[in-house]
């Protein structure tokens, strides 16, 4: 459990935040799918292989919660809920392809 001085420090670190904000085993491949367009849940579950439609539900909704992703739900029969990106989650799009760049640096083929 976190103290209460533990959790002032993280509100004041933005690495820290930004950091938890993305961690999460299936947060950054929902970024890498909804970067394409709006996305129901199904179409993640589509698209990322071995991922639990709980654990999914769940991970969409901090993300929706740390203002990376919108859910708008549609009042149809059956129920229709889709997600978007919102302008923070595109900042972070552009961020993941620079670390994605960084990360070809480390792989063994592209090191000079």
């Amino acid at each position: 459990m976190e103290t209460k001085e533990r959790t002032e420090q993280n509100k004041t670190c933005p690495l820290e935040v930004a950091v938890h904000s993305i961690s999460g085993k299936w947060k950054i491949p929902i970024v890498w799918q909804i970067n394409e367009g709006k996305k129901r849940p199904s179409e993640f579950l589509r698209g990322i292989a071995k991922v639990d439609r709980r654990v999914l539900n769940q991970q969409l909704s901090e993300m929706v919660d740390d203002g990376i992703l919108t859910k708008q739900a549609f009042n149809e029969l059956p129920p229709r809920v889709e997600y978007t990106l919102t302008e923070l989650g595109e900042k972070l799009v552009k961020i993941l392809w620079q670390l994605n760049d960084w990360g070809k640096l480390l792989l063994p083929d592209e090191k000079v």
